[in-house]
């Protein structure tokens, strides 16, 4: 198994020792395996579900949450987040513990962070899993590169990189890359994993004849033997079936440039390969529907990118190939997990994502995507994304059913983590 799920254990404990019991009762229970209870109570034990029943429960000495006819459903994880805005410095001193706290109240209790700076992204995982920050559970991805460098290759600095994507023509290369030792790339993965990082990531974008899909391969070996997890950035049909065929542990991105054809479907489906969403990224976001978001001008009603700047139109295409094939590799029986690939303020990410989401998917679709198959994005099904017996209790309460109408998911108002009320609205 993974050191990705013991890792999890290891930062969830350090916050269970002050865990207390607790009985969530009068609630509508949405339970992330498709069971919905119209009125029923979770008991809460040492940071942990007991019990999960209709009806009401007695626990003495438990603190009492009344839910008071709320939704409870599992709380939320972001299967790929970038956390840390500007310099990372600054960031963690004047802003982090704000930041944190904007993931819990719109309900994140989970977040992968897919490519911060190592060393403030395992600061920042300590401080959260030490209470010294009050914040969602974070995981920690290190990068390992696929390939040696290429003159004028690689990312602009100051640019977001989905915004000249080097997936895409005429930026894809077309010679191919030098390759890398396999013991280099088996070092970095294990100084990486030394460090204390729960997953490796790496960014595919094959070359003709060159060494990606190979190097890949060697990098989930190795991530493999020292029990940390490999996910994978491929944006394209070819590169994710290279990533497939390399056997990397999970997808951070849904196929968005290429339709895919039948086979192709079934050969990603048949990896078992989970994959997140990140939808949104390629739609573009509007002040009057995601507060403070505002473009460098302060001017609103643009059409705007993820870095705030205006959107590039000759990427759109994404907005429709993205959601045709996360329909068709659901259909097929792919896992399919939320996750937003963004920066900012995590509400707004979260209604854009789910924007994007509503294009191809039904209500119950969604409540899959933001349980069960979200968990199984991050590689932690056996604790969380669902409530259930034995899982770690991250519940969160919302005023409203999503079932009925989507927009409650934004209508949170308690978030129990580890077993631990972090969040208080009413």
């Amino acid at each position: 198994m993974i050191r990705l799920v013991s890792v999890a254990c290891l930062a969830l404990g350090a916050n269970l020792g002050a865990a207390q019991d607790l009985v969530v009762t009068n609630a509508r229970i949405i339970d992330g395996t498709d069971r919905v209870i119209a009125s029923g109570t979770i008991v809460v034990r040492d940071g942990r579900i007991s019990s999960v029943t209709a009806g009401s429960v007695d626990l003495p000495g438990a603190r009492v949450v009344d839910a008071q006819g709320m939704t409870a459903m599992p709380g939320l994880i972001d299967a790929h987040r970038h956390i840390i805005r500007g310099d990372p410095d600054q960031w963690m001193r004047e802003t982090a513990a704000d930041n944190m706290r904007e993931f819990l109240e719109a309900g994140f209790t989970t977040v992968l962070s897919a490519g911060d700076s190592l060393e403030h992204i395992l600061e920042l995982r300590r401080l959260t899993a030490a209470g010294e920050i009050t914040g969602p559970r974070i995981i920690a991805a290190g990068r390992v590169p696929l390939a040696a460098p290429t003159p004028g290759g690689g990312f602009t600095p100051g640019v977001d990189p989905a915004r000249i994507d080097n997936s895409r023509p005429p930026h894809r290369p077309t010679e191919p890359a030098p390759a890398i030792p396999e013991q280099q790339t088996r070092e970095q993965v294990r100084q990486l994993a030394a460090a204390g990082v729960d997953a490796i990531k790496t960014v595919i974008i094959t070359t003709p004849g060159g060494p990606e899909q190979n190097t890949l391969s060697i990098v989930a070996d190795e991530a493999k033997r020292q029990g940390i997890a490999s996910i994978t950035h491929a944006v394209t049909v070819q590169d994710t079936l290279a990533a497939v065929r390399a056997g990397t542990h999970t997808l951070v991105h849904t196929p968005h440039i290429g339709l895919l054809k039948e086979q192709e479907t079934r050969l990603i489906v048949d990896s078992g390969i989970p994959m997140t969403t990140t939808l949104g990224i390629f739609m573009p976001t509007f002040a009057e529907d995601n507060r403070n978001i505002r473009n460098q001008t302060g001017e609103d009603n643009l059409p705007r990118f993820r870095d705030l700047l205006p959107f590039p139109m000759d990427t759109i295409s994404s907005a429709g190939e993205g959601p045709v094939n996360a329909r068709i590799l659901y259909d097929a029986g792919l896992v399919y997990g939320y996750g937003t690939d963004t920066t900012f303020h995590p509400e707004d990410s979260f209604k854009h994502e789910i924007r994007a989401l509503r294009l191809v998917f039904s209500r119950r679709d969604l409540m899959r995507i933001m349980t069960r198959n979200a968990a199984a994005a991050i590689l932690r099904s056996d604790d969380y994304g669902t409530l259930e017996a034995g899982k770690a209790a991250d519940i969160v309460l919302l005023d409203g059913n999503p079932l009925a109408d989507i927009d409650a998911l934004f209508e949170v108002q308690v978030v129990i983590k580890g077993g631990e009320v972090v969040v208080d609205k009413r």
